[in-house]
C-alpha cells in the first residue's frame, strides 16, 4: 500500500505540473449536477442530478408534460442531451432532432429523407466555445459536426462537416465494419470515439482515437492491440496480431468517462476478435478487456487493469465507468468503478489504479479445444459480492417453478458445464450471467460524493458452445460458404434464427424484403447485428441467391472462400437463451434486479426485483424482467428507471428501494432518461422505442413534470 500512495503522489504532482487544470471553463465538470449536456449527465457518467422540485412526497404527481412523435419507429436507446432550452435526441433511423425542451416542439432535424439507417444510437456529444456550439453524431463510419442551433453540418469540420473515423486506422481497416453506437467523450477541443466493430475473423483493430472537434483532424491514437515495440506487445503469442487479418477488435464500444480536472480519460475495452475461439491470439491479450487510464491530452497510458485474461466468453465491460469519491481511512479518495457482464464491480483509486478492494487471481478450467489455451486464472474482486447469480452457485432447485417442460430444462442443466469461467467446448456450457451480461450498456448510476452505486442487472442464462468448422466440399456453392462464414452463428444452419434471442428467421426472406434492402442490412448492420462491408460483390450476389433459394455456379472466388473457411477451426453455435417452452427464463426469479451498493464498505444497502412478467398474471408480479437502459438518481433521494420488458417507467426511494410511482409507457423504453430544468421547472425525459425483447415498436420521446 505504501508503494501505491507514493505512486499516487508522483502522478498528482506530475499532472499539476503539466497544467491539467487549464481546461476551458465551459468544459469543467458540473459540480452542481443541474444540467444534462453530457451523455449520462456529466463527464463522470454519474446519471446524477441535484434538481430537487420532484420529491418523495410529491412524485406521485408526475404527469406527461409533452410527447414528441418521431418520423420513424423502433429501438431508441439514446440518452437525450439538454442544452439551455433545447433537447437533442436520435431517432430509430438515426435522425437527429432538436426539440424545445419545454414543449417538445421540433426545432430542426438532421437526417436522410431517403436512406433508412438500421443501426442504433445511444446519444450525442455536445461541445461549445464562446458562441460556437456543436452537436457531434455518428452515422455509419462517419462522424458529423452539426451547428447546435440550426442542425446544419459545419463546413470547416473535416470534409464539409464530416470525417470518416477509419481515417485514423491502418489501410487494412478502410473497408471494414466501423461504426459508433455510443457518444464520443469531449475533453477540451478533443472528442475521443468509441467504436463498434465486427466480433469475428477479419475485425478492424480497436484503436482508441481522439479527433479535433474544430477541424476533425486526428490528434492522437492508442493501439489496444500493441504494435511491435509497444508495451503489452509480449502478451500476444501471435506477433503479427496487430496487423493480422485473423485478429482484431479489443475496442471500446461502451463509452468512456473523463476526469476533466486531472486530464485523465478512463476507457473500458472489449474482447479481441474472434470472440469465442482464441487460437489465433494466444496470450493474455493486453489491452483487451481492460480499464485504461490515459492522459486525455496525449493518449499516453498512465495505468491499466485487465478484467478478463484471453477472453473467450465475450466478457467485455458493457458500460462506461463511474467517477465518484469513496472513503478510506477517513479520507475521500477519487475513485473509478466499473460494472461488468459477470456481475462484478471493480473499484480503483482514480489516480494510481490501486484496487480499493482486494482482487484475487482465481484458478479456472483449461480448454479442451485444439489450438486453444485458456488463461489459467481470472481476477475476481473480494468485494462487493456479485450483483447477479453465478452459474457455479446454482442447484436443481433454481430451475423455474413456472416451467411446463421442467424435465427438459433439468436435463440440459445437469449435462452442461456450470463451472466458473468454463471455456467454450463442443458440449454445452451454462453461462450465467449470460452474453448480454448482468450489467448492460445502460450502465450504473452513482452518487459522486457519497460513494453509492446503483446498478440494474439481468439474470438470464444462455448456452455457450462451439462446433467444429465444417469442411466445405467441392460441391458446396459459394453462397452457402458465405452464409456459413458470416451468418450461421446468429441465424443458424437451418436459417430459422433464434427469435427468442432477437435473431429473426431468414426463411421466406424473399417474401418479406427486397434484395436491395437485404444487401443494405448485410453491409451496414441492423440493431445488434454488425455489418459486413468487406463481403465482395461476387460473394454478396451468391449469398443473396442462396437466401432466395437459387443455384449459384462455381467460381474462382468460391475456391478462395473455401480456403478461408478452414482457417478458424471452430465456430460459435449461436446465442441460445435458456428458456422454458413458453419463452420465459428457465431459472427461477428474479429475472431482473436493481441494487444499491455502498462502495465505501463494499456492502449492499438493498437489492430488489425490477419489473413484472405479465404472461404470468398475478404470479408474475415481482419476478423481475430482462432490462436494458440505466437509472438516474437525485440528491434528494429518488431513483428513476424504465429499462424493463414490461414497459413501465418507475421511481424508487434510493435509500430503501421502495417503489414510489410507476407509469405505463406507450412502448418499452430501453434507454436511460435525462433530467433537466427549463424556466425554473424540473423535467425528466425518456425515449420509448420498444422493439427489443419482442416488445411492440414505438416512436416517442416523452417528458414528465409535476402538475
Amino acid at each position: 500500500m505504501v508503494f501505491w500512495k507514493y505512486k499516487r503522489l508522483i502522478l498528482v504532482f506530475s499532472l499539476l505540473f503539466l497544467g491539467c487544470n487549464s481546461t476551458e471553463e465551459k468544459n469543467r465538470p458540473n459540480s452542481e449536477y443541474r444540467t444534462w449536456s453530457s451523455y449520462l449527465g456529466d463527464s463522470g457518467r454519474s446519471h446524477y442530478s441535484t434538481l430537487s422540485q420532484i420529491t418523495k412526497e410529491n412524485v406521485k404527481g408526475l404527469k406527461v408534460a409533452w410527447t414528441y412523435e418521431a418520423p420513424d419507429w423502433g429501438q431508441m436507446q439514446m440518452n437525450p442531451l439538454v442544452v439551455d432550452s433545447m433537447l437533442y435526441g436520435v431517432t430509430a433511423a438515426l435522425r437527429v432532432v432538436a426539440l424545445n425542451a419545454e414543449t417538445g416542439k421540433e426545432i430542426w432535424q438532421f437526417g436522410d429523407s431517403v436512406k433508412v439507417w438500421h443501426s442504433t444510437s445511444r446519444g450525442l456529444s455536445f461541445w461549445e466555445k464562446e458562441n460556437d456550439k456543436r452537436i457531434l453524431v455518428t452515422r455509419g463510419p462517419n462522424l458529423f459536426a452539426l451547428d447546435a442551433l440550426t442542425g446544419k453540418p459545419i463546413p470547416t469540420f473535416g470534409d464539409n462537416g464530416k470525417i470518416d473515423m477509419r481515417s485514423g486506422m491502418p489501410e487494412s481497416a478502410k473497408e471494414k465494419f466501423v461504426i459508433s453506437n455510443t457518444p464520443g467523450t469531449i475533453y477540451k477541443d478533443l472528442i475521443v470515439m468509441p467504436l463498434r466493430l465486427s466480433e469475428g475473423v477479419g475485425a478492424a483493430p480497436g484503436d482508441v482515437m481522439a479527433f479535433n472537434v474544430i477541424t476533425g483532424k486526428l490528434e492522437w491514437i492508442f493501439h489496444t492491440i500493441p504494435h511491435q515495440g509497444e508495451d503489452g506487445y509480449d502478451t500476444w503469442e501471435n506477433k503479427e496480431a496487430y496487423k493480422s487479418d485473423l485478429v482484431g477488435a479489443a475496442n471500446n464500444w461502451a463509452g468512456m468517462a473523463v476526469d476533466e480536472e486531472a486530464g485523465i480519460i478512463y476507457i473500458p475495452t472489449g474482447s479481441a476478435a474472434p470472440d469465442f475461439y482464441g487460437g489465433s491470439r494466444l496470450g493474455s491479450n493486453l489491452y483487451a478487456n481492460c480499464l485504461l487510464a490515459l492522459d486525455a491530452n496525449t493518449g499516453e497510458r498512465l495505468w491499466h487493469f485487465q478484467f478478463t485474461h484471453h477472453d473467450i466468453w465475450d466478457r467485455d465491460p458493457p458500460a462506461p465507468p463511474n467517477l465518484l469519491k469513496v472513503e478510506r481511512g477517513g479520507e475521500k479518495i477519487p475513485a473509478v468503478a466499473q460494472v461488468t457482464k459477470q456481475g462484478y464491480v471493480y473499484v480503483f483509486d482514480r489516480m494510481t489504479g490501486e484496487p480499493l478492494f482486494d482482487i484475487e487471481e482465481v484458478p479456472v478450467p483449461s480448454s479442451a479445444l485444439d489450438g486453444e489455451k485458456a488463461w489459467p486464472t481470472q481476477p475476481i474482486p473480494v468485494k462487493p459480492k456479485p450483483f447477479a447469480r453465478q452459474s457455479q452457485d446454482l442447484t436443481e432447485a433454481d430451475i423455474s417453478p413456472f416451467a411446463e417442460n421442467k424435465e427438459e430444462l433439468l436435463e440440459f442443466y445437469s449435462t452442461s458445464d456450470k463451472r466458473q469461467y468454463a471455456p467454450p467446448n463442443l458440449t454445452p456450457g451454462f453461462l450465467l450471467p449470460g452474453y448480454d451480461g448482468a450489467a448492460e450498456w445502460g450502465g450504473a448510476a452513482a452518487d459522486p460524493e457519497e460513494g453509492i452505486l446503483y446498478v440494474n442487472s439481468n439474470e438470464m442464462a444462455w448456452n455457450l458452445q462451439v462446433s467444429r468448422q465444417e469442411e466445405v466440399s467441392e460441391d458446396t456453392p459459394l453462397g452457402e460458404i458465405t452464409y456459413q462464414k458470416y451468418c450461421v452463428s446468429c441465424h443458424q444452419a437451418d436459417r430459422k434464427g433464434l427469435a427468442a434471442s432477437g435473431f429473426p428467421s431468414l426463411m421466406d426472406l424473399r417474401l418479406r424484403n427486397e434484395k436491395t434492402e437485404v444487401v443494405e442490412i448485410i453491409t451496414n448492420g441492423k440493431g445488434m447485428m454488425t455489418g459486413f462491408p468487406q463481403i465482395q460483390k461476387e460473394e454478396m450476389d451468391a449469398l443473396i441467391k442462396f437466401l432466395w433459394g437459387q443455384e449459384v455456379k462455381h467460381s474462382v472466388a468460391e475456391k478462395e472462400a473455401k480456403e478461408e473457411s478452414g482457417k478458424q477451426g471452430y465456430m460459435h453455435t449461436g446465442y441460445n437463451k435458456f428458456l422454458d417452452s413458453n419463452g420465459l427464463p428457465g431459472i427461477k426469479p428474479p429475472w431482473g434486479t436493481l441494487h444499491a451498493i455502498d462502495l465505501n464498505t463494499g456492502e449492499y444497502i438493498w437489492s430488489i426485483s425490477l419489473g413484472n412478467t405479465p404472461e404470468l398474471g398475478e404470479r408474475g408480479i415481482g419476478t423481475g424482467t430482462e432490462n436494458y437502459g440505466g437509472p438516474v438518481v437525485t440528491e434528494n433521494g429518488l431513483l428513476f428507471i424504465a429499462a424493463t420488458r414490461d414497459g413501465y417507467f418507475r421511481v424508487f426511494d434510493k435509500h430503501t428501494g421502495k417503489i414510489l410511482w410507476e407509469y405505463k409507457l406507450p412502448a418499452a423504453a430501453f434507454a436511460t432518461p435525462a433530467m433537466y430544468e427549463v424556466n425554473g421547472k424540473q423535467y425528466i425525459a425518456i425515449a420509448c422505442g420498444g422493439e427489443k425483447l419482442g416488445t411492440e415498436k414505438g416512436n416517442q420521446i416523452i417528458a414528465f413534470e409535476l402538475k
